[in-house]
């Protein structure tokens, strides 16, 4: 669980450098965006690493924040680069909150 809240995290922090290493600044609005989903995602995916379940409002977010990952180049019409990178990574973010989603914590019977 642990593992999957630090790989959304990373994904996170790359759409915050995103628009510099993928060439978008120029456009403020996709720049902004990707730098406040990626605060968003960051923070949230952080902040479920140990929260399984339907119940966590962090997996909610970080599963939001993948949706909008994927539409996100759309919406600003970003270039190809942008497109599938954005797609890839937003879907990852999407199954791996999914996951969490479902997953539920394992505690030991005490008798």
């Amino acid at each position: 669980m642990k593992t999957r809240g630090i790989i959304n995290a990373i994904i996170g922090i790359w759409f915050v450098i995103a628009p510099w290493m993928l060439g978008f600044s120029y456009d403020a609005g996709a720049t902004s965006a990707s730098i406040v989903f990626g605060i968003l995602q960051v923070i949230t995916s952080l902040l479920r690493a140990n929260k399984p379940g339907w119940n966590s409002w962090q997996n909610w977010i970080s599963l939001i924040s993948g949706l909008w990952f994927v539409l996100f180049p759309f919406i600003y019409s970003l270039t190809d680069e942008v497109l599938w990178s954005s797609i890839i990574l937003g879907l990852m973010t999407g199954l791996f909150s999914l996951w969490s989603l479902n997953s539920k914590l394992k505690l030991k019977a005490v008798s």
